[in-house]
C-alpha cells in the first residue's frame, strides 16, 4: 500500500515506517525538522517536510503521497511540551483529517493513550467510559478531540497505547523520568498504569493496518500501581526512594481486544522487560 506516516521521525513513527518499508509498502514519512529527512531517507522512505500546524503543509503531504492510508503519529513533547501537544492533537488532526477527507483518504490510524479510562475495578476494555472532571467536562479533552476526529472517517482506528518505554523513551537511560527516578522521585500521570514496549506497539501499529474501525487499547499483560513500578524504577536508575505519586487514580487498560485481533505482545511485563534492559 501507499503510506504516509504524519510524525515518521518521532521515537515511535520512525520505528513504524522502518516495519512498512521491510513489508514492501510505499511509505512516505512527515517532519518538521529538516535534518531529519536523511535519516527517513536512509531507512527507505520517502521524506515530506510538514507542519502539521499549517494546513496547506498537511494538504501538500497527502496530495504528494496519495496515500491508502495514513498513520498519525503526531506528538510535540521536546521538552515536556504538553500544551504544545494538546494543541498539535486537536489542530494537527483536525488538519490532518480535513486533508484525507479532501484526497479521498478514509483510512486513518492514530495515537492515542491508554489512561484515560475512569477509574474502577480492573482493566478497562474499550466500552468504559474515559475519565470525567468534577464538573462533567472531559480529562483528557485533547486527546478526546483527536479521536472523535480519526473515528469520524469511515475507516478510523485509534490505538490507545500504554505508556512507552524501551530505547528513546523517556523512560530510557537518557530518558527524563529515568534521569528523575535515578534522583529518588517518580511523579505519574496516573497511579494506576498500563506498559507497552515501543517496539512492540510499533509492530501493533503495523498490524492495525488490517483491523477494523474503532478502538484498540495497545498495553502489555501487567497492568501496575505506581506504588509497585516507582520504587522498581528508582532501584534500576541507581536511586533511592524520596518520592512516589500521581497526578490522577486513573485505570489500567485491558489488551484483550488487541489480542483477539491477532496481536501478542513480544514483551507481555515490563517487569521482566525493565530487569533484562538493567542487567539484574
Amino acid at each position: 500500500m501507499r503510506i504516509l506516516v504524519a510524525g515518521g521521525s518521532g521515537v515511535l513513527g520512525s520505528r513504524v515506517v522502518n516495519l512498512l518499508v521491510r513489508a514492501g509498502h510505499q511509505v512516505w514519512a512527515t517532519t518538521r525538522r529538516g535534518d531529519r529527512e536523511p535519516l527517513i531517507a536512509a531507512s527507505g522512505a520517502k521524506p515530506v517536510a510538514m507542519d502539521a500546524l499549517v494546513a496547506d503543509d498537511v494538504a501538500r503531504a497527502v496530495e504528494v503521497s496519495a496515500p491508502d492510508v495514513i498513520i498519525h503519529e503526531l506528538t510535540d513533547l521536546a521538552g515536556s511540551d504538553f500544551a504544545g501537544n494538546a494543541r498539535l492533537r486537536v489542530e494537527g488532526t483536525a488538519n490532518l483529517v480535513a486533508a484525507a477527507r479532501a484526497h479521498g483518504v478514509e483510512h486513518m490510524i492514530a495515537q492515542s493513550i491508554a489512561w484515560m479510562y475512569e477509574p474502577g475495578e480492573g482493566p478497562a476494555d474499550e466500552t468504559v467510559p474515559l475519565a470525567r472532571t468534577t464538573d462533567g467536562a472531559p480529562a483528557f479533552p485533547s486527546v478526546e478531540a483527536l479521536e472523535e476526529a480519526v473515528l469520524g472517517l469511515r475507516h478510523g482506528i485509534a490505538l490507545r497505547y500504554g505508556i512507552l518505554y524501551g530505547p528513546g523513551t523517556w523512560y530510557a537511560a537518557d530518558g527524563d523520568i529515568y534521569r528523575r527516578a535515578a534522583d529518588g522521585e517518580v511523579v505519574a500521570t496516573t497511579a494506576w498504569t498500563s506498559f507497552v514496549q515501543v517496539d512492540d506497539a510499533a509492530e501493533a501499529t503495523v498490524d492495525a493496518l488490517a483491523w477494523p474501525a474503532g478502538v484498540v487499547n495497545v498495553v502489555d499483560d501487567a497492568p501496575a500501581h505506581v506504588e509497585e513500578w516507582g520504587p522498581r524504577l528508582v532501584t534500576l536508575a541507581g536511586g533511592l526512594v524520596r518520592s512516589i505519586s500521581a497526578r490522577a487514580e486513573g485505570r489500567a487498560a485491558s489488551n484483550a481486544r488487541a489480542r483477539s485481533l491477532g496481536w501478542t505482545p513480544r514483551h507481555p511485563s515490563w517487569r521482566d522487560a525493565w530487569e533484562a534492559d538493567s542487567g539484574a
